[in-house]
């Protein structure tokens, strides 16, 4: 009797290893039928976490754990009702990487932001053109290189693009132009070449802040520009020539004007001015004339011309005393406050 009871007593633990594994595997079965996040997404999710190196601020992206409810929110974002990935921002990451391909997969992905990742390098991955729900994307302040993306232009859908401070080279892609929906484009601070395609008036006048400064871009600013207003045009630090004087005009609703360190050449004396025009800088270019008395009407918060060969009495009133001697000096003549009186 003794004996038998030692035996049912010895298989005692076999028993409860048998439960335990199967508790374990039904957990596990259905954590997964609960869990929100798409597996091609988590896939692919994974997969730009290795092509970044398995940097340590994304160590929430754990396989085993769900991306939608238990990786940080600040880098993934779900749909409520669909559970798929729709926003993706990665910020401030240090360790050496490229951006995977795989982030093509991402299918329901509206967002795109990566910003300050300073030693992802590598080209721009052509899989982004397949995402067509993305209206969104920032790649900024990276070290990423190769020519600014033709294929962007599959993104119908897109309203944003920023891709400055980058290693970017080449020419602005004309198909640029393709995008009905596009109201934001930075390319500044890269390394582009060629000249200002034309076509990019047809993105008029849904677009209204572009951004093109601080590259190497050539020849002259299209005459198709013309009937464009923007909030902010930014053609700094290029070599950009010729007369730009249809970019001004009291009909314009353009706020804020960067056109230093250029090779610009007309007559200031002739411009009139738009009322919300707040902010204009013209320093460093070959500018003519002189400063006419509407000025004064202006509400400026930005005023520069100096480094032209500007002429005459500088306008007194207004907002236009309250810029000092470097905004006006290094002109042929200029005088009067707060450069020294006219002769």
């Amino acid at each position: 009797m003794s004996h038998m009871f030692s035996s049912c007593y010895k298989m005692k633990p076999s028993v409860v290893s048998i439960l335990s594994f199967s508790l374990f595997f039904l957990s596990q079965f259905l954590l997964s039928l609960s869990e929100r996040c798409n597996p091609d997404d988590k896939k692919a999710l994974l997969e730009i976490k290795r092509g970044l190196g398995n940097p340590y601020d994304l160590i929430t992206w754990d396989p085993k754990t769900d991306c939608c409810t238990d990786w940080v929110k600040a880098t993934v974002s779900c749909d409520e009702k669909t559970n798929r990935v729709t926003v993706l921002n990665l910020f401030q990451i240090n360790s050496p990487g490229h951006l995977s391909p795989a982030v093509g997969d991402l299918s329901y992905l509206q967002t795109l932001d990566i910003n300050n990742v300073r030693n992802l390098s590598g080209p721009i991955p052509p899989t982004i053109a397949k995402l067509l729900k993305l209206t969104f994307l920032r790649i900024s302040q990276t070290n990423i290189s190769g020519p600014v993306p033709e294929f962007l232009t599959h993104l119908k859908n897109i309203t944003y693009i920023n891709l400055s401070y980058n290693n970017l080279v080449g020419t602005i892609p004309p198909s640029l132009s393709q995008l009905p929906n596009l109201e934001f484009l930075r390319l500044d601070r890269n390394k582009v070449t060629g000249t200002i395609p034309e076509s990019l008036s047809n993105l008029a006048p849904k677009l209204t802040y572009l951004y093109l400064g601080h590259n190497q871009l050539t020849g002259i600013v299209p005459n198709s520009f013309a009937g464009w207003s923007f909030d902010t045009i930014d053609l700094s630090r290029n070599m950009l020539e010729g007369d730009i004087s249809f970019l001004f005009g009291k009909d314009k609703t353009t706020f804020e004007m960067l056109l230093d360190h250029n090779k610009f050449n007309f007559d200031f004396s002739k411009l009139t001015f738009g009322n919300r025009l707040a902010r204009l800088d013209l320093n460093h270019n070959k500018i003519y004339g002189s400063l006419p008395t509407i000025l004064t009407k202006q509400s400026w918060q930005l005023f520069n011309v100096s480094y032209n060969s500007l002429c005459g009495k500088i306008p007194q009133g207004g907002s236009m005393q309250r810029f000092d001697q470097y905004s006006y000096f290094h002109n042929k003549c200029l005088c009067d406050a707060p450069l020294p009186p006219c002769k």
